[in-house]
């Protein structure tokens, strides 16, 4: 059996279907889950619901699920969602909750049902006696998706809550004390984060993790993986160096510095220092006493050379707000490492955002990975199934579409500039409109997207435009794009979580629609990911749709440009439209893709290598922590440090309960401030270790000789801290005051993400920035 396990893998990759699950005991299994709906359509909406709980019984506890489990639960399922829904769950949509049910990551096209699915498999979980959260790309679909399933799960004898920034500890403690409970990934990882900082057990929102069933599992586990989420407390305005960011923002590309080709570094020429170091009063940026104005002037160049307004970010009502690249919308809550925060406000010259003390944080890679069982959905996973075997130890099942697609996939359009192509793109949008086919545009970015609009309307072919500034209007402008005529220009599609209906979202005019061909579907240029691309067309061809979808490129595109710049000799172009047909051209841009697909991956690789030992730290210290939460061990250390102190403060304390609170406040004040800085010393060394690769030294393995010594000092240290605090405290009749004796928690904390790091380059990149710095240097 082993051997056959192992050549099936060997097939599916050899056929490019890497990670794909076997389906063939699932599809066994349909049969028996239609042979059960005469009987349990006889049954009164209380009788279903008590069949429930008997399964419940059955199998609560139990390790995993017994085919039969999984034929009860889908049939059950079924006729719930018919009751409450209107929607009797297809066939293919039971594929999907049995693998999500068994563990994998499921892949089911767009329009195919993963809400239903999704919802059916958390219920399985909770019927198994498991917490489930559905962890969902943004709040907005966690909301919708947990009132739109309430009514199956409530049929079920399931409860269901969701959480939502708004929502209080209270409102949050109840939310997780359901079932199920849907959250944006943000949202639950920010709680996680709050949780870790709670000083008596009363004030967690969350219990265990125990299953996770992510939507959008691509996006959340892959693109989103390294992200970094932050808990920071206030210590003082993050004022960026004004007179550096003038400076800076008189330099030129080619004379003053220069940029990598990948669009990561910049770095001054010998002419750039010079200006630079002649305007701050003829510093030596490269002496130890210019080494703080360096370190201005490298950030305020990034933020000059490297971040372009309405592509990384937007400045909108004051404030610099940045965009989700992978879904084309304002990325709330999220900011660059303070530095470069406070260099973007200084460039565009908006008040400055306060800068934090980072008391916590976590990756989403490493908040998944806290769950003992986590199964996914999304329309794109087979192009990241190795990724996801090798971060997840999951598996891809792909669920065939219940009705077959009929999309028309055209052949990419390449030509050999982007003015080409783009007067390529208004044709084929003016071609496909006379006949009344609706029409979805995707770009790169917001500042293409209005680029495009703007010369749409010149040529009277106006259009509805959805990016990062009318995000909050999405649901309602995709709602309607499958309109007659309808031309939608938008960012990445990816995570809106609504469907493109022919005929709009009435569906009036579907039929029409259909007849005249379905939606079209047109790319502006190849994003840096296949599966972006697949997200894109997955738009057109709902659920056996009519429809098509096509490409356009340039041999300029920024993909090519940053990826694979050397173009092979003999590509020729048309004449008169710039037009490219040679497969050459083809196989250049695919090759760029690839690149731009392994970057990406090596980059998370490297970011994980690095997290790894950061979380299993953290978990040493989240053990011993949860230990002084929910135990009297501190006062049991403070006795025995402090023996004649702890009696006079027992003394005063006539609640037992009341010390050991006191005492548990003080050592966990110490052991969080002693984290706190433990994060800051390891970005320290982070930041600075790529140098010791010009000694030949692994970068890796110096963080790690610098990160084990500093970390075995934490718990030990913040005993002794403590029993410091009370040996120095002042003992009152109230016991101790806290605050006198420096146990002072910041008086305001915030969450945010962090946005890929910009300085976190390849150790090449790294090098090659360093080196020219030491040749300009010399010279």
């Amino acid at each position: 059996m082993a051997l056959i396990s192992r050549v099936g893998k060997r097939l599916r990759r050899i056929i490019q279907r890497p990670g794909s699950v076997e389906l063939t005991r699932y599809e066994a299994l349909l049969p028996a889950v239609e042979k059960l709906e005469p009987e349990l359509e006889k049954l009164e909406n209380a009788e279903l619901t008590e069949r429930a709980g008997k399964l419940r019984d059955a199998i609560g506890g139990a390790a995993s699920f017994t085919d039969s489990q999984l034929i009860e639960i889908c049939a059950l399922g079924r006729e719930a969602a018919r009751r409450e829904l209107g929607e009797r769950a297809f066939d293919m949509q039971l594929l999907g909750t049995m693998g999500l049910l068994t563990g994998h990551v499921v892949q089911m096209e767009t329009g195919e049902g993963k809400t239903l699915a999704g919802a059916l498999a958390a219920a399985g979980y909770a019927l198994r006696g498991r917490r489930v959260h559905v962890v969902t790309v943004n709040d907005y679909l966690a909301r919708r998706d947990a009132e739109w399933m309430g009514p199956v799960y409530d049929l079920l004898g399931v409860t269901v809550g969701w959480v939502e920034p708004a929502h209080s500890k209270e409102e949050r403690k109840e939310a997780y004390g359901k079932e199920v409970t849907y959250g944006a990934v943000a949202e639950i990882g920010f709680d996680v984060l709050r949780d870790r900082l709670v000083t008596h057990p009363d004030d967690l929102v969350q219990k265990a993790p125990e299953v996770a069933i992510v939507d959008e599992a691509d996006s959340v586990l892959v693109d989103e993986a390294r992200v970094p989420l932050v808990m920071a407390g206030s210590i003082d305005h993050n004022d960026a160096d004004e007179e550096v960011a003038k400076i800076v923002r008189r330099l030129r590309l080619g004379l003053h510095y220069e940029t990598d080709s990948e669009g990561r570094n910049a770095w001054l020429t010998s002419a750039g220092a010079s200006v630079v170091e002649k305007s701050l009063g003829g510093v030596d940026l490269y002496d130890e006493s210019g080494s703080d104005r360096l370190a201005a002037v490298n950030v305020a160049l990034h933020a000059h050379a490297l971040l372009t307004r309405d592509v990384d970010y937007l400045v909108r009502d004051g404030k610099v707000q940045l965009i989700n690249a992978a879904r084309g919308r304002v990325a709330e809550l999220q900011r660059w490492p303070d530095g470069l925060q406070a260099a973007v406000e200084a460039k565009e010259q908006v008040t400055a955002t306060d800068r934090g003390e980072i008391l916590d944080s976590i990756t989403v890679q490493a908040l998944l990975a806290r769950y003992p069982e986590v199964a996914g959905m999304t329309g794109t996973a087979v192009a990241v199934a190795e990724q996801l075997r090798e971060f997840y130890k999951l598996e891809v099942a792909v669920i065939p579409p219940n009705t077959p697609n009929v999309r028309e996939d055209q052949p990419d359009r390449v030509f050999a500039s982007p003015s080409q192509k783009l007067r390529a793109i208004e044709e084929e949008i003016r071609t496909v409109h006379e006949t009344g086919r609706p029409i979805l545009v995707g770009t790169q970015d917001v500042a293409e997207s209005e680029e495009l609009a703007e010369k749409l309307a010149k040529v009277d072919l106006p259009c509805v435009v959805l990016n990062a500034r009318n995000d909050a209007e999405e649901a309602a402008i995709i709602a309607e794009a499958g309109k007659k005529g309808a031309v939608t220009v938008s960012t990445q599609m990816a995570g809106r979580g609504t469907d493109i209906r022919l005929g709009g979202s009435d569906g009036a005019s579907r039929e029409e629609v259909a007849e005249l061909g379905g939606l079209h579907v047109i790319g502006t240029a190849r994003y840096p990911s296949s599966r972006l691309d697949g997200q894109l067309r997955g738009r057109s061809g709902r659920q056996g749709d009519p429809g098509s979808a096509i490409f356009f490129a340039s041999l300029n595109d920024d993909l090519v440009l940053s990826n694979a710049p050397d173009l092979p000799d003999g590509i020729d172009a048309d004449t008169e439209t710039g037009e490219i047909t040679d497969p050459a051209a083809h196989r250049q841009l695919n090759h760029a893709q690839r690149v731009a697909e392994g970057v990406d991956l090596e980059i998370h690789r490297n970011t994980w290598r690095y997290t790894r030992l950061i979380e299993r730290q953290r978990a040493e210290l989240l053990e011993h922590r949860d230990k002084v939460l929910h135990t009297g061990l501190a006062a049991e250390e403070l006795e025995q440090a402090q023996p004649e102190k702890f009696a006079e403060l027992k003394e005063k304390l006539d609640d037992s309960d009341r010390l050991e609170q006191v005492c548990r406040e003080v050592r966990l004040f110490h052991l969080d401030q002693l984290w706190s800085d433990h994060l800051a010393y390891l970005t320290d060394v982070r930041e600075s270790i790529h140098l010791r690769a010009l000694a030949r030294e692994t970068p890796l393995d110096e963080f790690h000789r610098a990160a084990i010594p500093e970390f075995h000092k934490i718990i030990a240290e913040s005993a002794s801290r403590a029993a410091k605090t009370l040996e120095e405290a002042e003992i009152t009749d109230n016991g101790l005051d806290l605050a006198e004796v420096g146990v002072r928690r910041a008086n305001t904390t915030w969450t945010y993400l962090v946005h890929d790091n910009p300085f976190d380059s390849d150790f090449e990149q790294t090098v090659k920035k360093v080196r020219s710095m030491m040749r300009m240097k010399k010279s």
